[in-house]
């Protein structure tokens, strides 16, 4: 790819409509350059890479360089260290950002950080989890901690359950042969749904800045026991009822015999006085009913005898699509006689905010890179913590040749006994 090719590819990205944007963008157009490095050629590319960064400051300026290695994870480290060696800035700041996945279990994960280790200190290295970028999820701490009401009633004494879930009404689409050897658990659950739970879970922390936000999540993931094969429900997502959608094994780069899971649902606890007790029920998959992501966090029944038929009270964290905080409660139903009937408090953004503006979760967390703001960055600590609590039961379902995943069809719900298997931590419908 050439320089123009590459300018071209973003103008076909960018929203031009008007003729300040198209300017804005003209003049950004002209503050990028595009060079091609060959990895495997040693430290020959790289030197051309700092010597075109070099182009764009005069004499001793400082320069602040951010290296964002979309890359495959098996070549993170020899990138990293021919950047450190070649490319480190020597006045100014210097950092590399890479994405998940963050190793492949604990083992690989702590071995990729000393690797990574000699070159680059923990406080230059930016880990991307894209979903702490995303509005609600950077939300869930103002309504923890800035509405009294949620936080009298946070803990066990109130709470029964909290399911914590994002599913995907698309397969693997062309891409089983990646995803065989990843997992649903390893895609999702260890990363995304881990920092949801960490952030519903946290102790109010000293204050927003980047060590105490990373400190308390860290705490709390740590007093969660590793999940086990008996508290899990995992699946495998076969053809769809009219045939129009494949099943996961009908892509070619599946092998005939994978026991991969497409979808599970698993049940943590936090051994802590404030979440003793209280099941937290994780859920992901392909190939469902409908796309979403949201915390849903249902609290005990009401004990009033006067008081009939009654539904739980839920808070419904809305993540996506639809950024939305709803809180579903009991009312008076109109009428002479003393009924209840559900009704529901709604903060959809889109229809109570005006004209919301809701950055793109990667233009948040890069933004937050070049400001050298680690708040919404995964620290090692964290990375350890998460990977103990998924890697006994990824070992278990991987090496036990006995344990196979349940079949679903493509579009469906989930596995056959699901609703069962949630109903029996307390959720309720």
């Amino acid at each position: 790819m050439r320089h123009d090719d590459f300018v071209g590819h973003m103008k076909s990205c960018v929203d031009q409509s008007s003729p300040e944007l198209e300017d804005h963008f003209k003049a950004f157009c002209e503050r990028c350059s595009y060079i091609t490095i060959n990895q495997d050629a040693g430290d020959d590319s790289f030197v051309e890479l700092r010597k075109r960064m070099e182009s764009f400051i005069e004499g001793d300026e400082a320069q602040n360089r951010h290296f964002y290695l979309a890359l495959p994870p098996n070549i993170y480290v020899a990138v990293s260290e021919q950047l450190r060696r070649n490319c480190y800035s020597d006045k100014g700041d210097s950092q590399i950002i890479i994405e998940k996945p963050f190793g492949h279990d604990l083992e690989s994960s702590v071995d990729l950080h000393k690797k990574l280790e000699p070159n680059w200190k923990e406080n230059e290295i930016f880990r991307i989890d894209h979903y702490l970028g995303k509005e609600m999820v950077k939300n869930i701490l103002t309504l923890r901690f800035g509405n009294p009401m949620f936080g009298a009633l946070w803990d066990c004494n109130h709470i029964d359950n909290i399911q914590i879930s994002m599913t995907e009404d698309i397969g693997t689409e062309g891409r089983g042969g990646y995803f065989d050897d990843v997992g649903i658990i390893r895609d999702v659950m260890q990363n995304h749904l881990t920092q949801l739970m960490a952030l519903t879970t946290m102790e109010r922390p000293g204050s927003f800045s980047a060590e105490d936000l990373r400190q308390e999540k860290t705490r709390v993931l740590r007093l969660v026991p590793p999940l086990e094969t008996k508290h899990t429900l995992a699946g495998q997502f076969v053809r769809s009822g009219d045939g129009k959608h494949p099943g996961y094994k009908d892509d070619d780069d599946v092998p005939e015999d994978s026991r991969c899971a497409t979808f599970c649902a698993s049940v943590a606890y936090v051994r802590n006085a404030r979440w003793e007790g209280v099941p937290f029920i994780l859920k992901s998959g392909k190939a469902l009913s409908e796309s979403k992501t949201e915390i849903r966090i249902q609290l005990k029944d009401t004990t009033d005898a006067m008081l009939k038929d009654t539904n739980h009270n839920q808070l419904i964290i809305r993540i996506q699509p639809h950024e939305a905080v709803r809180l579903k409660m009991n009312a008076k139903k109109p009428g002479l006689e003393l009924r209840t009937v559900e009704t529901e408090l709604d903060l959809t953004y889109k229809q109570t905010v005006e004209d919301p503006d809701i950055p793109e979760a990667y233009e948040a967390l890069l933004l937050d890179a070049f400001k050298g703001d680690y708040s919404e960055s995964v620290s090692e600590q964290e990375l350890e913590a998460s990977w103990k609590i998924f890697t006994p039961l990824l070992h278990e379902l991987e090496g036990n040749k006995d344990i196979q995943p349940a079949p679903y069809v493509y579009g469906s719900e989930g596995p056959d006994g699901l609703e069962d298997f949630v109903a029996s931590y307390q959720f309720q419908k």
